[in-house]
């Protein structure tokens, strides 16, 4: 899945905040309704109800229809996305890192 840039700053806008990445954590379990993502956090329904339009709105989450139930689930493809993205600046950074550690022992040896 390919994410744009307004996508991937939504996506990180909404796990800026600890409920929606709570809720996040909780939705990789397993699906979950409103009261079940509401039940850890001492905040109104209506604010548990605002999180998860925001995490929706980002594209980290869906919500189905069963019944009067609406439960979420979790876009894993997104958080792939999202990890992917990290994950090619950290591993320049570790390249560049394991470089300054090398040319460091080498320093290190010439000194001996």
């Amino acid at each position: 899945m390919t994410v744009d840039d307004d996508q991937l700053d939504r996506a990180f806008a909404a796990l800026a905040d600890p409920v929606r990445r709570a809720m996040v954590a909780r939705l990789s379990r397993g699906p979950a309704g409103l009261n079940e993502l509401a039940e850890p956090f001492p905040i109104t329904k209506q604010a548990v109800s605002r999180h998860i339009q925001v995490l929706e709105a980002a594209g980290l989450i869906t919500r189905t229809r069963e019944g009067q139930r609406r439960p979420c689930h979790l876009v894993p493809a997104v958080l792939e996305a999202l990890t992917s993205w990290i994950d090619e600046y950290r591993l320049e950074t570790e390249r560049r890192f394991r470089r300054m550690d090398a040319v460091l022992d080498t320093v290190k040896e010439q000194e001996k």
